[in-house]
C-alpha cells in the first residue's frame, strides 16, 4: 500500500522547496532505492506542469568511476553536466547511503581532481538553478542511527516534513541578531574559541535546499578565529569517519588538527590552501533532529547544536575564502553532551543548546 507520507514529501520537494512552475524543467537525480518516492515525484511534477528529467546514481559504479577516471573524463563531465544545467531550471538531487565506506578506498588526489576540474558545472548550479537535497532512508543509514529499517524509515518522513513556514518564522529573530553581530565566543569541554562575523550576511533554511532542514548560517571574518574547537560527533568526509576532531586556529588559520585519523584529516585540510580556513558558521534548529547518526545532511540541523565548516564559502555569506573543501563538523551543546555557551558580542544567547534571550526562545524544542 503506498505510503501517504510519500506524497506529502514529493509536494513539499517540488512545491516548498524548488517552488516549481508550469513549464519548469527539473533534472532528478535520484538512487534507485528511492524509487517509491521518485514515483510521487514524478506524478506530482506532471500534476505541476513541470517536465522531469530522471538519472539515476549508484554507489559501487559510481566509485569505480570516481577510483579510475583520467582528467579528461573529468574535464568531459563537467562540460556535459554544464549543458545540461543550462537546460534546466531546477535540480533535485535524491541520495541515500548504502556503504559508509564505499568511497575510503579511493585516493584522496582523485577527490581533488573531482573538485577541481568538474567546479564550472557545480558552481553554475549553485548559482543558476533552484536546488533541494533530499537524503532518502537505506539499510545502510538505519544502522549507523543504531534504529531497524522501519524505524528509521518512520524518522526519516518525520523529521524532514516538519511545518517549515513556522521554523522560517521562528529563525528570523535570530539572522536579524546575527547580521547585527561583531564578536562570537564559544565556550564548552575542549573548546574556547573566538572570531568575528560583522558584516557578513546570514541566511535562514528552513526547507529549501536541504530536507530535512533547520539551521541559520553565515561565516566569521577569514583571519578572524583564534582559539580550539572540538567537536563531538562523528565527522565523515571522503568514506573516512572521524571521531573527536579537534581544531587549533589562529589569525583564521588551522595551525593544528587532530583526530582519530590525524594523518588522515591532515591530508584534507593541506588539499589547498582555503582547506584550512572557515567557510561557514551555523547554528543546528531542527526541534525533532537530537542525535547524531554520522550523516551531515541530518547532523548539522541537530537541535541544540552548532557547525563550524573548514573549507569554501557559500556565495551568499562570502568571505573571501574560497577551497574544493567544505566539510562541515558538528558540536552539540545540550547537557547531555556536555553543555557549552555562545556568546554574541559578549552577551549569553544560547546555554547548554538552549536560547536564553527572550526572542529567541521560539526556536527551542
Amino acid at each position: 500500500m503506498k505510503d501517504p507520507r510519500l506524497s506529502k514529501l514529493a509536494k513539499l520537494l517540488l512545491s516548498h522547496s524548488l517552488k516549481l512552475g508550469e513549464k519548469e524543467k527539473v533534472i532528478i537525480s535520484a538512487i534507485p532505492s528511492s524509487k517509491p518516492l521518485v514515483k510521487e515525484i514524478l506524478k506530482e511534477a506532471y500534476t505541476l506542469g513541470a517536465i522531469p528529467f530522471l538519472v539515476w546514481q549508484e554507489e559501487e559504479t559510481n566509485r569505480i568511476m570516481i577510483e579510475h577516471a583520467p582528467d579528461e573524463q573529468f574535464r568531459l563531465m563537467d562540460k556535459w553536466f554544464l549543458e545540461q544545467f543550462r537546460d534546466a531550471d531546477a535540480f533535485l538531487a535524491i541520495q541515500g547511503e548504502e556503504n559508509d565506506a564505499e568511497f575510503g578506498g579511493i585516493p584522496s588526489d582523485q577527490f581533488v581532481k573531482k573538485g577541481k576540474l568538474m567546479k564550472a558545472s557545480d558552481d553554475y548550479l549553485h548559482a543558476n538553478l533552484k536546488w533541494v537535497l533530499f537524503d532518502y532512508p537505506t539499510p545502510s543509514a538505519a544502522q549507523k542511527a543504531k534504529m531497524n529499517v522501519d524505524q528509521f524509515y518512520d524518522y526519516v518522513l518525520d523529521v524532514s516534513t516538519v511545518d517549515y513556514v513556522a521554523m522560517h518564522q521562528a529563525q528570523q529573530p535570530l539572522r536579524d541578531l546575527m547580521e547585527r553581530t561583531d564578536r562570537v565566543r564559544i565556550v564548552g569541554p575542549g573548546t574556547d574559541i573566538a572570531f568575528s562575523i560583522k558584516d557578513i550576511p546570514a541566511v535562514i533554511c528552513a526547507g529549501t535546499n536541504n530536507v530535512p532542514d533547520g539551521e541559520v548560517y553565515t561565516a566569521p571574518v577569514k583571519d578572524s578565529v583564534n582559539g580550539t574547537i572540538t567537536y563531538n560527533t562523528p565527522s565523515p568526509y571522503q568514506g573516512v569517519v572521524h571521531q573527536n576532531v579537534s581544531l587549533t586556529f589562529k589569525d583564521g588559520k588551522i595551525i593544528e588538527a587532530v583526530s582519530d585519523h590525524t594523518d588522515k584529516l591532515n591530508e584534507v585540510l593541506d588539499t589547498d590552501e582555503g582547506a584550512r580556513f572557515i567557510g561557514e558558521f551555523a547554528l543546528g534548529l531542527n526541534p525533532v533532529i537530537k542525535e547524531p547518526m554520522g550523516n551531515i545532511l541530518f547532523d548539522e540541523k541537530i537541535a541544540g547544536s552548532l557547525h563550524f565548516t573548514p573549507g569554501d564559502s557559500y556565495e551568499e555569506t562570502d568571505n573571501g575564502n574560497s577551497s574544493s573543501v567544505h566539510w562541515d563538523m558538528v558540536l552539540i551543546q545540550r547537557p547531555e553532551y556536555g553543555g557549552g555557551e555562545i556568546y554574541f558580542d559578549d552577551v549569553l544567547i544560547r546555554k547548554d543548546g538552549l536560547f536564553v534571550l527572550e526572542e529567541l526562545k521560539g526556536l527551542n524544542p
